[in-house]
């Protein structure tokens, strides 16, 4: 992946609101950012804040009540829910914080399972190259059952990259890991950032994992309240409290 002048995701005016009427709930207001291409951006808030909503939004999972959102530059507006599937066979990875992998294929077959639901051949090399550096190329025969959680996460990393997406979406990816696995699986999307001029759009609790990231957007009441460069684990903690609901202030 090469860094260009094209956002690898834009959000313009993103809204969105769950029910209608007296029920309605709104998780997104009026949000516009552009996500650099080859960046490694978190997502930050307090429960409720609306950053697992605006993954999904980003990501073509969920359609947004207003505004719109680009990936590579295509206008995923309006897509009908085919479309939107190939959009995200094609131009988006996941990782998310339960593995979800299939427990009767191995991790090799598991990395290339949406290759091969979407008819395309997997490009071994670029497999080989990605089993090498995330470190399990020597476990890729063996079954979920049989890897570490640390291992799995790896393996669903590479399922991620496997398709060569513009963007990967990252929701909590070390929420079931010990302290050193999750480490482990930063930096390895630290890596993919650095190494592979991949993007990644981390959503995340924690401070220590966002302090992996280039920046931080930090949300409150469903509003993109303030973005934070070179963070550091402190830096991000007094960001979220600062952000808390009631202490809102504009953007930077």
């Amino acid at each position: 992946m090469s860094i260009t002048n094209e956002p690898a995701v834009r959000l313009d005016g993103l809204g969105k609101i769950y029910g209608s009427g007296a029920s309605a709930v709104t998780a997104l207001r009026d949000i516009s950012y552009g996500f650099a291409a080859g960046s490694f951006t978190a997502v930050m808030g307090q429960s409720g804040s609306g950053k697992t909503t605006l993954l999904q939004c980003a990501a073509g999972l969920v359609h947004p009540t207003s505004g719109s959102v680009r990936v590579g530059g295509a206008d995923l507006t309006g897509l009908k829910e085919r479309e939107l599937a190939s959009m995200r066979r094609e131009r988006v990875g996941f990782v998310f914080q339960s593995f979800n992998l299939l427990p009767a294929l191995t991790a090799l077959e598991n990395i290339e399972l949406p290759l091969r639901l979407a008819g395309r051949r997997p490009d071994r090399d670029w497999v080989r190259e990605l089993v090498g550096r995330t470190g399990i190329a020597q476990h890729v025969g063996r079954r979920p059952h049989e890897l570490s959680g640390g291992q799995q996460q790896r393996v669903a990393i590479c399922r991620a990259l496997a398709a060569g997406p513009e963007v990967v979406f990252a929701d909590e990816p070390t929420g079931n890991l010990d302290t050193a696995s999750g480490q482990e699986i930063l930096s390895m999307l630290r890596q993919v950032v650095d190494a592979l001029g991949q993007t990644v759009i981390l959503v995340t609790h924690d401070p220590a994992a966002a302090a992996y990231a280039d920046r931080v957007l930090f949300l409150s009441d469903g509003r993109l309240v303030d973005v934070l460069t070179e963070p550091t684990p402190e830096r991000v903690a007094a960001g979220v409290q600062r952000s808390s609901p009631g202490r809102t202030r504009p953007a930077s």
